[in-house]
């Protein structure tokens, strides 16, 4: 396993991060157990979660599933750097979401709870709240970071100027801020390649790419597709339509190279300058596994063009956009 530290900060993270959004919807317990004893096997020691995992009536079920895999014991949660989140509302109730001084805490002490831990080595807010100061919001996580309940902060789904925000209100307050940064990229999706990313390297935060494979679709989906193993429905179904002939180029570029699709998606990722961790999310061992390959590749300047040329990136914004 490659390790590095999470932005600017001096966490030691390894460079796949565990996440944990499939246990409970579609991995059993017994099944997730399996999956997360399998990554610290192999060396990976950063787990994400949030409070919303499990969705619907079942939120927080994703939670206490890590919770009682912490319970058995043996350093699971010694050798875990624990990433939750906090926002999505748990209930119609007021007060029972967003990023509130008041949800802040009451957020916190029910993950706690439901992962049975008594410290967040990452705290997280799932989405940018536009309706809470920020001097609110760090004064609630200063409180938790004193009492000992977290340790660090990160963002998810924000835009550059919502990083810059936090940042200037933190620097106000002598507070480190935040750390990290969780946005959806991947080859089908670069948009965070205008602001996002540059910011968050101006900052000091890391980068953790969700959906790094775009939902499965960067991981062979046309061969499963002929084989018979996969077929999309819905809005993913629309998605491949509309990059058929792009995804094509894709997996005929990793046949060529004799790797997997995903390995390849995931491998690009890994060299990208800004990224920390990209998110897995296995639903079995055998994709845990499957993904641990990637660290293995190391992509020529042929290869990197090559991609690019399949799917366009971003300049830095406004080069992007203006002379």
């Amino acid at each position: 396993m490659q390790y590095t530290h999470l932005g600017r900060s001096g966490l030691t993270v390894s460079r796949l991060c565990l996440g944990t959004m499939n246990f409970g919807p579609k991995t059993e317990e017994a099944d997730a157990h399996s999956i997360m004893d399998s990554a610290h096997a192999s060396g990976i020691n950063f787990f994400d979660t949030a409070n919303v995992y499990g969705w619907g009536v079942n939120k927080g079920r994703t939670e206490a599933i890590v919770g009682r895999w912490f319970a058995k014991g043996g350093g699971r949660r010694e050798k875990t750097v624990l990433a939750t989140k906090l926002y999505g509302d748990m209930d119609e109730w007021p007060n029972n979401g967003k990023l509130s001084a008041l949800n802040v805490r009451r957020a916190l002490d029910a993950s706690l709870r439901r992962l049975q831990t008594d410290y967040i080595d990452l705290y997280q807010f799932h989405h940018v709240d536009r309706n809470t100061p920020w001097d609110e919001i760090w004064q609630a996580i200063e409180v938790a970071v004193r009492q000992g309940k977290i340790l660090y902060s990160g963002s998810s789904n924000f835009a550059g100027w919502h990083i810059a925000q936090a940042q200037a209100a933190a620097a106000r307050r002598n507070y480190t801020g935040l750390i990290s940064e969780q946005s959806i990229y991947n080859l089908l999706t670069r948009t965070v390649e205008l602001e996002v990313l540059p910011a968050a390297q101006e900052y000091g935060l890391g980068i953790l790419p969700w959906s790094p494979l775009h939902g499965g679709l960067l991981s062979g989906v046309l061969k499963k597709e002929n084989e018979g193993v996969r077929r999309l429905e819905g809005r993913a179904a629309d998605t491949l339509q509309k990059h058929r002939d792009q995804i094509q180029r894709y997996e005929d570029l990793a046949d060529s190279l004799g790797q997997t699709p995903a390995d390849l998606g995931l491998a690009w990722l890994l060299a990208q300058p800004a990224v920390t961790a990209p998110i897995i999310g296995p639903r079995t061992r055998e994709q845990l596994d499957g993904g641990l390959h990637a660290l293995d590749i190391k992509l020529d300047d042929d290869t990197l063009a090559a991609l690019d040329d399949i799917f366009p990136g971003h300049k830095t914004a406004p080069e992007d956009y203006a002379w």
